[in-house]
C-alpha cells in the first residue's frame, strides 16, 4: 500500500481533500502544483509554471488545467473540477476512488465500467508528462482532453482579451500552440494518434478560493484552444506531453520510464523529506540557487543560507551548498547579501543574511573536512568585507557600538528576519540591537579569528581580538536579566523589549556563544515553557497581550500574526541543537518527538512536506507556504543532530 494515500470518502469530501495540495519542481526553476483531485485553488497553482526568459524573470503559469472527459457510447463523464462562482463544475471528483503518491502522483477514476489511472510527472526539460491507463473497461472508450491556457506571472490573473494568438500548428504527434507572441509555444504531443479539434473559447470567472481567503483578487479567464480525441485500449497506456519544446513521440513511453526512474519514492518519512529538500536547489548553468518556499517565494539571500545545511549537507550533497554560497556572494552589495531578488530588483535589506554565511560556511567546513586555513583563504577576504562593512556603517544606520555589539537601524525597514510589513510599517521592527543579530556577530568574529589564527593572518587578529574579547560581557549587560531568566528581544538605549521571543535561542545554539551554560539552560527552559509547541517555536509567548495564536484570515491578518505568536518549525533545528548541547543524550527523548511528530505533516497541505508556519495555537494548522526550505531543512538537521549526539 501507497506511503501516501487517500481513499474514496476523503476524496469526495471537498473540504478535506482541497487542503491538500501537491508540489513538484524540476530543479531548474519550474514547478507544477494544484490538489489532490486536480483542482486548482490557488492563482499559483499549475501543471506547468516555468520561466519565461523572453518576457521577465518570474515564472509564469502557462498550462494551468487539463480536463479529461471519458466517452461511452456517446455519453459524456467530465472528470474535472473547477470553481466558478458559488458553484463547482464539472463535479469530476465524485469518479476519484483513490490517489497515492509515490513513485509519482497517481489518481484513479471509476466511471461505471471505466477504471482509469492518471500518473503526472513534470520533466526536467520544462515538459509535463501525464499517462493515462484504462485499467479496465466492458465497451468502446474515448478520452477528450482539454488544456486550460493561462499565459500569464504566476503572481498575477488572466483575463479574457483579443490578443490572444487563437491558432495552432500542427508537429508530430501533436500541434503547438500559444496565447502571445514572446512567450513559449506549449508542445501537446501523444504516445499514439490523436485528433485535435480547434474550437477557441474563454473560460470565465474560474474562481480560487485559496486566494479569497487570504483578500486577493481570485477570478480569471482561462482560454482552451480546442481539444484531443484519443481512443483507448484497455490494458494499455497513452501519454500526453506538454512542454515548451517538442520531443519525439515515440520515445514519450521510454522517456516516462526514465523520469520515473531517476524519483526517490516518497515510501518513508525521510525519503519525503530527502525528495522535498532536493526541490528547492535549482541548478543553471554556473548558478545554483535555493527557492525560499513554494509556490510563491524565489530565491532568498537569509533562507538560502540557513537552509543550505539541512538542503545539501545532510543529503551529502557539499559541492551544490557551495555553489549556492558561491552564487549569493557574486550577486554581493558591499557588506550585505541580496536578500530577495535578482538584478536590478534586488533588495539588500537584511543585516543578518551577511551574517548567516559565517554559519553556513561552519557547517560546510564540518560536513566537507576541509581545513579551517583553506576555507580562510578562499572566503577571508569577503568576511572581512562583511564585518569591516558592518562595523564601520557602511551601510547607514548599521555600525557597531564602542562596545563591540552590532547596531541597525533604518526607519521604515524590518532588517532582521521578522520582517513582517502591514499598511508600510514593520510589524515588529526591532531596531537598536536585535539579540539575535548580535549572538550571529559574536559567531562570525570568532570563527574568522579561528580561521586567521590558523592562517598566520596576524593583522586581521590584531585587530578583532579585542572586538571579540569584550564582547560577551557586553552582551550579557546588555540583554540578560537575572530576575526573569531570560534575554530582552532587542534594546534600544534604555528601552529594552522584555517580549519572550524565540530570537535568544540563537545564543544558544550557535558554536561560539557569548553567554555561559547555565545562562543558556536558562534560556532553552523559558522557550521550553512558554514558545515550545510540536510544529515549531512561536515567535511570541502566548503570556503577551499582543500574541496572535491563529494564523488565518486576509493577508494583512496574516502578516500580523506572522511573528506575532505562529509557530515556525525552521527554530526548532537550533532550540534543538542548543538543547542537546547542554542535556546531550538525555535531551535525545523530547528532539526525537520533535522530530517524529512531523511525519504527520506528510498527510498535509503540501503532501509529503513541511509548510512555512502553524497556527500558535492548537491544533497548530498549517499555514502560508505550502512547502518551505528551511522548514524541511531544520526538520533534516534535527535527525542529523540526533545522531552526532548519540
Amino acid at each position: 500500500m501507497s506511503y501516501i494515500r487517500f481513499d474514496k470518502n476523503q476524496l469526495v469530501n471537498l473540504e478535506y481533500a482541497l487542503s491538500k495540495e501537491l508540489i513538484r519542481s524540476n530543479q531548474h526553476g519550474a514547478y507544477s502544483s494544484t490538489t489532490i483531485i486536480g483542482c486548482n485553488t490557488r492563482k499559483y497553482h499549475g501543471l506547468l509554471v516555468c520561466p519565461q526568459e523572453a518576457i521577465d524573470e518570474e515564472l509564469h503559469v502557462l498550462l494551468s488545467s487539463m480536463d479529461e472527459t471519458i466517452i461511452q457510447h456517446d455519453e459524456e463523464f467530465n472528470l474535472a473540477i473547477h470553481r466558478y462562482p458559488d458553484t463547482w463544475s464539472p463535479k469530476g471528483h465524485k469518479y476519484i476512488v483513490d490517489f497515492e503518491a509515490e513513485p509519482i502522483p497517481a489518481i484513479y477514476y471509476r466511471v461505471g465500467g471505466v477504471h482509469l489511472k492518471k500518473e503526472m510527472l513534470l520533466g526536467s526539460d520544462h515538459r509535463v508528462l501525464i499517462r493515462y491507463t484504462l485499467l479496465n473497461a466492458n465497451s468502446p472508450t474515448r478520452i477528450k482532453l482539454r488544456p486550460f491556457l493561462a499565459y500569464r506571472s504566476r503572481h498575477k490573473l488572466s483575463k479574457a482579451n483579443v490578443f490572444v494568438e487563437n491558432k495552432f500548428t500542427p508537429i508530430h504527434g501533436g500541434i503547438k500552440t500559444r496565447m502571445y507572441q514572446g512567450y513559449s509555444y506549449l508542445n501537446f504531443q501523444f504516445s499514439r494518434d490523436a485528433r485535435y479539434v480547434h474550437v477557441p473559447d474563454w473560460f470565465y470567472n474560474v474562481e480560487y478560493p485559496k486566494d479569497i481567503e487570504r483578500g486577493y483578487e481570485a477570478h480569471e479567464d482561462l482560454y482552451c484552444p480546442g481539444y484531443f480525441e484519443i481512443d483507448l485500449i484497455k490494458g494499455t497506456s497513452v501519454i500526453l506531453s506538454a512542454g515548451i519544446t517538442e520531443t519525439n513521440p515515440k520515445n514519450l513511453a521510454r522517456l516516462f520510464t526514465q523520469e520515473v526512474s531517476k524519483r526517490t519514492p516518497r515510501n518513508t518519512f525521510e525519503n519525503c523529506l530527502d525528495n522535498s529538500a532536493g526541490q528547492f536547489i535549482v541548478e543553471n548553468e554556473e548558478k545554483t540557487e535555493i527557492i525560499a518556499g513554494f509556490p510563491w517565494f524565489g530565491r532568498w539571500g537569509r533562507d538560502t543560507l540557513i537552509a543550505l545545511p539541512g538542503l545539501t549537507l545532510c543529503r551529502h550533497q557539499n559541492k551544490q551548498c557551495k555553489n549556492a554560497i558561491d552564487t549569493l556572494i557574486n550577486d554581493m552589495q558591499g557588506p550585505l547579501m541580496p536578500n530577495v531578488g535578482h538584478g536590478d530588483t534586488t533588495a539588500f535589506n537584511s543585516i543578518d543574511a551577511p551574517l548567516w554565511l559565517f554559519w553556513t560556511l561552519q557547517q560546510y567546513q564540518k560536513y566537507a573536512k576541509i581545513s579551517k586555513s583553506t576555507l580562510w583563504d578562499e572566503y577571508g577576504p569577503v568576511l572581512k568585507l562583511i564585518l569591516n562593512g558592518l562595523k564601520s556603517e557602511k551601510v547607514k544606520g548599521i555600525y557597531m557600538q564602542e562596545n563591540g555589539l552590532l547596531y541597525a537601524s533604518i526607519p521604515g525597514k524590518a532588517l532582521t528576519w521578522m520582517d513582517a510589513i502591514v499598511d508600510g510599517k514593520p510589524v515588529t521592527p526591532r531596531s537598536g540591537l536585535p539579540v539575535e543579530i548580535n549572538a550571529l556577530w559574536y559567531n562570525a568574529i570568532m570563527f574568522s579569528l579561528e580561521m586567521a589564527s590558523l592562517s598566520n593572518d596576524h593583522l586581521f587578529v590584531s585587530r578583532w581580538l579585542p572586538i571579540a574579547d569584550q564582547i560577551p560581557a557586553a552582551f550579557k549587560a546588555t540583554f540578560w536579566d537575572k530576575c526573569r531568566g531570560y534575554l530582552a528581544d532587542v534594546v534600544d538605549g534604555e528601552n529594552k523589549d522584555w517580549s519572550v521571543r524565540p530570537n535568544m535561542v540563537f545564543a544558544t545554539s550557535l558554536p561560539y556563544s557569548p553567554i555561559s551554560e547555565k545562562i543558556r539552560q536558562l534560556i532553552l527552559e523559558k522557550i521550553k515553557q512558554e514558545l515550545l509547541t510540536p510544529r515549531g517555536l512561536r515567535t511570541l509567548s502566548p503570556k503577551n497581550p499582543d500574541y496572535k495564536g491563529h494564523y488565518e484570515g486576509l493577508i494583512k491578518d496574516r502578516d500580523r500574526a506572522y511573528h506575532q505568536g505562529t509557530a515556525w518549525p525552521w527554530l526548532l533545528g537550533h532550540f534543538s541543537e542548543g538543547y542537546l548541547k547542554i542535556h546531550g543524550q538525555s535531551g535525545i527523548s523530547l528532539i526525537r518527538d520533535l522530530y517524529d511528530g512531523f511525519e504527520e505533516c506528510m498527510y498535509d497541505h503540501g503532501i509529503g512536506s513541511i509548510s512555512e508556519v502553524y497556527s500558535g495555537d492548537p491544533p497548530h494548522m498549517p499555514g502560508g507556504a505550502i512547502s518551505q526550505a528551511w522548514s524541511v531543512s531544520e526538520i533534516l538537521r534535527m535527525k542529523d543532530l540526533i545522531n552526532q549526539t548519540i
